[in-house]
């Protein structure tokens, strides 16, 4: 009888970690999408940055 019990608990253990690296996976994929949306985001505000020109340059036609 004591066995059953050892067993059970030991399989509730294991399904509750199972379900833990599951989550761990899911917040691993979360965070790299929003790494690469911020890196992109990053990248289109330098190209539009780098095709402005600087301030207090003109360029006057004479």
């Amino acid at each position: 009888m004591g066995i059953w019990l050892e067993l059970g608990i030991f399989g509730l253990v294991f399904v509750f970690a199972f379900w833990q690296m599951h989550d761990v996976r899911k917040a691993q994929e979360l965070t790299r999408q929003q790494r690469v949306r911020e890196k992109a985001a990053q990248e289109t505000k330098d190209l539009q940055e780098a095709a402005e020109p600087p301030e207090g340059e003109t360029h006057k036609k004479s």
